[in-house]
């Protein structure tokens, strides 16, 4: 039958390409069911965007545990996660005062999920305790937060409220209350922040039609971020409440997957801070070029609405484009180019700071010392794959002010005049990624940063080196 529908395909391109192009796109899920692939789901290639997953990457399913007592336990999720880090940084951006600092980062997960045997109600807890260690500066809630619940909901999970798609996968309902710990889109919006020491974490509602193995999937969230207490227990921030309807289409993945997406931040007024609302609607899309080897990922985001007595009007974009080599270290090539709009003029009434949101600040500068906002900057990026057990990446990057009158917000600098110029600096970095055991890995990496005018004509170091080493170790 497929086979058949094909070929009449391949008649019709000779007289009508457009035709043929709608055609095909009608037949591909069925091309992929008899394939034997069993979900419409394709990760994306770019450079760190693929999400972490819903039950976190440390733990699986009980009866995998190798717990006899528990190898009739399909239904329970368990996780336990250790992970340490040195970090050697010699006169960090982000210090007002300069030298070497050396920190010993500690941080500890645990994790239990239970589904299926209580169903329609599920529920899943995690629990993580972030400590440093050794630092001459005082403790923040980057890296500090004891024994915290980053991860406590309840669940109502109706397996095939919506059916079931062409491939044959449930189409679910599912609705969640309590605290979460999530990422969606390319983490730049909303990440959970593996890389710091501490995670972002919300409170609230997050609904789900549909799931990753579907051609589409609807997720709706109505939660408060919640604020990082270093010793206390953590407390959603004050009247500050994020929005999001949040679409996945693949039924044209293995040519390009859609995000269609509208985020709000919404903050009534109280104390010092104004009223601000931010509306953001966005696309993203990503996907491979045929067998080129050439694979894309785009996200463009327009913001408007007010903040206080000013207009928001403020945009952002990426764009990567890679290329894979066919070698037996698997190498990867990619350019990358992110822009975020910073305000204009401190004086109008209009705002054009893009607005971040809670996104993943990590693949902007392995220093960490880049956030999306007021930001242009292209990156070049080699990785690379030498066996199974071991990964590697270079990359070099450049940063500019989009606005050379906003702020650098990582080291907290402005010139309201943009006396100073705009260029913020220039970075080299490294990384080896070691798996040694299925449950041990090791990762050995280096960056390099290079000051431009803006930063060294406020006072900062010309250069600076960070440098660390991380083992990570989980018990399943």
């Amino acid at each position: 039958m497929i086979a058949l529908l094909f070929r009449r395909l391949t008649q019709l391109w000779k007289i009508t390409p457009a035709l043929t192009l709608a055609g095909f796109f009608l037949i591909m899920p069925y091309l992929a069911a008899e394939d034997g692939q069993a979900s419409y789901y394709r990760a994306p290639k770019s450079y760190s965007t693929t999400r972490d997953p819903d039950v976190p990457k440390y733990a699986t399913q009980a009866s995998k545990s190798g717990w006899s007592t528990l190898k009739e336990a399909d239904w329970l999720d368990l996780g336990l996660d250790y992970r340490f880090r040195y970090e050697y940084r010699d006169d960090d951006l982000r210090r007002s005062e300069v030298g070497l600092d050396d920190p010993l980062l500690h941080r500890t997960r645990a994790y239990l999920g239970v589904r299926e045997v209580l169903d329609p109600f599920r529920f899943a807890v995690e629990m993580q305790d972030s400590r440093r260690y050794n630092s001459h500066y005082p403790r923040d809630n980057r890296d500090v937060n004891e024994f915290e619940i980053i991860r406590l909901y309840a669940e109502l999970y109706f397996e095939n409220a919506l059916g079931k798609d062409a491939l044959g996968n449930d189409r679910p309902v599912s609705l969640r209350y309590g605290i979460h710990n999530f990422e969606f889109l390319d983490r730049r919006l909303i990440g959970n922040n593996q890389w710091r020491n501490t995670a972002n974490t919300f409170q609230g509602f997050h609904g789900t039609l549909g799931q990753e193995r579907n051609d589409w999937q609807l997720d709706l969230l109505a939660v408060q971020p919640l604020n990082r207490l270093k010793y206390d227990w953590d407390r959603p921030v004050e009247q500050q409440w994020m929005y999001a309807a949040i679409g996945h289409w693949r039924r044209w993945s293995d040519i390009i997957t859609l995000e269609p997406y509208y985020l709000a931040l919404s903050q009534s007024a109280h104390d010092d801070v104004q009223e601000r609302l931010v509306h953001s609607p966005g696309l993203r899309g990503y996907g491979v070029m045929g067998k080129t080897g050439f694979d894309y990922d785009f996200n463009l985001v327009y913001q408007f609405g007010r903040n206080g007595s000013q207009d928001v009007q403020a945009y952002a974009g990426t764009a990567e484009v890679g290329y894979s080599f066919k070698h037996s270290w698997q190498p990867r090539f990619s350019l990358f180019y992110g822009y975020a709009s910073g305000d204009e003029d401190p004086n109008d009434n209009e705002d054009n700071r893009f607005e971040r949101f809670f996104g993943f600040g990590r693949p902007w500068s392995a220093n960490d010392y880049i956030v999306y906002e007021n930001i242009s900057t292209p990156k070049l990026r080699l990785e690379l794959t030498p066996s199974k057990k071991v990964r590697m990446d270079l990359g070099y990057s450049f940063y500019w002010l989009a606005s050379d009158t906003d702020r650098f917000s990582a080291a907290n600098l402005r010139d309201r005049q943009g006396q100073s110029g705009s260029m913020i600096g220039h970075e080299f970095d490294g990384r080896i990624r070691w798996q040694v055991t299925p449950k041990v890995e090791a990762i050995l990496g280096y960056a390099h940063f290079t000051a431009g005018d803006f930063t060294r004509g406020q006072g900062r170091p010309q250069d600076t080196d960070f440098a660390y080493l991380e083992i990570s170790l989980k018990a399943f």
